[in-house]
């Protein structure tokens, strides 16, 4: 059977299908991949310390392994380690759900702390 052009009238050669794995392949980029981890880091951290900036992430993608750095503001006192074991999770779980990459490295990298108040004690400068 061949298939006519309605616009030109002329003859179209029949379509093929062609199997999924011929069709070509599918490259996401690695900054792409570094905004799922900081996001999910955000996830993981919610919320935020007052006046922490939000985490972000550094990537390096090879083959369907993905390494990621996040670097991050924490809460201070607190369970650094379980944060960042909860960050570490999160990462792992979200990147590989939504992108289908192994992640067998996530570095956590703690840029700072900020403390919590102290109840009763006045917020911001005294002057």
């Amino acid at each position: 059977m061949t298939a006519v052009s309605a616009q030109t009238g002329t003859a179209r050669p029949p379509l093929t299908v062609v199997p999924p794995a011929e069709r070509g392949a599918l490259r996401i980029a690695d900054r792409v991949v570094a905004k799922i981890a900081a996001q999910a880091a955000r996830e993981a951290l919610a919320p935020l310390p007052a006046g922490a900036a939000a985490p972000h992430a550094t990537v390096v993608v090879q083959h369907e392994t993905a390494r990621v750095r996040v670097h991050l503001e924490l809460g201070y006192p607190g369970d650094i380690g379980a944060r960042c074991a909860a960050v570490r999770r999160r990462v792992v779980e979200r990147v590989g759900t939504l992108l289908d990459l192994q992640v067998p490295e996530v570095a956590v990298q703690v840029e700072r702390l900020h403390p919590a108040p102290a109840p009763g004690a006045p917020h911001g400068r005294i002057t």
